[in-house]
């Protein structure tokens, strides 16, 4: 059994160093985004919705590489306020599709502004190219498939 000193420092741990710097990245664009009424994941789903075109909830969650619950909890808020429409899809009536209303693609311009100074001072910290090639690692880290297929899913427990 492992003592509290033999534990790895927090600093070595990948994972956790990527979710501090998505928390303090986050929070900063939050600030930004802020007098919109929008977080930063919310802008990310208009951006999405925008690009894309209406998609369903699971393609949604997929291509934003978020789950369900999280993605359904990001929603409601722009629903609620008329951002965006949630409809059954033409293909099929079980499935929910995401549609960005006009009123969600004015907030999205008014966003848009806020989010180009937030991505300003992000590169003006760390330079254009630092900035480009972490977003490029960090693209290649969410397409990777590192974690092993046979304990997707598994608790501690049923995986020894």
């Amino acid at each position: 059994m492992k003592t509290a000193n033999s534990l790895p420092p927090p600093e070595e741990c990948n994972c956790f160093a990527v979710r501090a710097a998505a928390r303090h990245v986050s929070q900063c664009y939050d600030r930004f985004l802020a007098p919109t009424g929008l977080r930063t994941t919310q802008y990310s789903i208009l951006v999405r919705l925008k690009r894309k075109g209406p998609l369903t909830i699971n393609a949604l969650a997929e291509a934003m590489v978020m789950d369900r619950t999280t993605l359904g909890r990001n929603i409601l808020p722009l629903q609620r306020d008329g951002l965006i429409k949630i409809k059954s899809a033409a293909s099929d009536r079980r499935a929910k599709e995401l549609r960005l209303t006009k009123a969600g693609e004015s907030r999205l311009q008014q966003a848009l502004e806020r989010w180009s100074q937030a991505q300003a001072r992000f590169e003006a910290a760390f330079g254009e190219k630092r900035a480009a090639d972490l977003r490029e690692l960090l693209r290649t880290a969410a397409a990777s498939e590192f974690a092993p297929t046979s304990l997707i899913g598994k608790s501690a427990t049923s995986a020894r």
